[in-house]
């Protein structure tokens, strides 16, 4: 692996989506999708759990990054232990080498997003970073200094960027990788209910992500879930487990100026307001 300018690769994918009866649904619990030799997309299913939350597992050189852990804590119905442990595998035939560490992060600790860390507390060289902010920001440095961007080497040239990005919880993160130019902001931007914790600090959110991405090479926005449908402005309610109407889940760096003008048209009063692709929804 070596540093190099990311290249947007087709992200037309018809991901797993649910099935108008659960019982008999017959998807995988865990849709894996190969971006690209180094970087895989999984997504629980609907029926295991409404969520169906997307996960991102990184190679680096010297380490992999699994970036949440999904919302379902039995591996015997979401077996994210052994998918990640078999794509591992399948990377370290293709780049031999011994003593790979896997590191577990976090966009933040909601339970939809760290189901699955209990897998992975008894895995060989393995650091699971829990995503509560007394723990995450420590890890981070932004306890210190919360303005600050913060680096996970994952080796090879592949280096995260880490920012900060309270809103939708407290303790959010947003994972900027040079490698494929993904913006991954977990449950802060997604085409879906942008459940909005902190009204002042999502906007200050959205526009240190506007001016970060301004001076970064960003391929894709890639949230946690989908939510909405292919009608501008028009969701799926709240615990639906089919939805054949799914939009993609990838958003771009126009939408993230879109949320800050609509930010900006809303001022200082949460309100509800939807987007084509997306609504501020405001919890209070």
């Amino acid at each position: 692996m070596a540093a190099r300018t990311p290249i947007a690769r087709p992200l037309d994918v018809r991901w797993i989506h649910g099935s108008p009866s659960a019982k008999h649904n017959t998807d995988p619990d865990i849709h894996v999708h190969e971006y690209d030799e180094h970087t895989v997309i999984l997504r629980q299913n609907k029926a295991v759990h409404y969520e169906a939350p997307f996960l991102f597992l990184l190679f680096g050189a010297e380490r992999a990054v699994l970036i949440d852990t999904g919302a379902t804590a039995e591996p015997e119905y979401f077996p994210l232990r052994a998918t990640v442990d078999g794509l591992v595998a399948r990377w370290l035939a293709r780049n031999p080498r011994e003593d790979y560490p896997l590191l577990v992060l976090h966009t933040h600790p909601h339970g939809d997003h760290i189901a699955g860390d209990g897998q992975f507390a008894d895995r060989p060289v393995t650091t699971v970073v829990g995503g509560d902010r007394p723990t995450a920001w420590a890890y981070f440095g932004f306890d210190r200094a919360p303005e600050a961007v913060a680096r996970v080497d994952l080796g090879g040239g592949r280096v995260l960027e880490c920012l900060a990005t309270p809103g939708h919880h407290e303790a959010a993160v947003t994972y900027y990788d040079p490698w494929t130019g993904f913006l991954l902001t977990g449950d802060t931007v997604y085409p879906g209910r942008l459940y909005i914790d902190d009204w002042p600090a999502f906007g200050r959110t959205v526009e240190r992500l506007v001016e970060f991405a301004g001076s970064r090479q960003v391929t894709y926005v890639l949230g946690c879930h989908i939510e909405m449908t292919r009608t501008p402005g028009a969701d799926y309610p709240v615990r639906t487990t089919y939805q054949p109407d799914e939009p993609p889940l990838q958003l771009t760096v126009d939408h993230l100026h879109r949320i800050r003008a609509a930010l900006a048209e809303l001022g200082e009063g949460p309100r509800r307001h939807a987007l084509d692709d997306l609504i501020l929804w405001p919890t209070d």
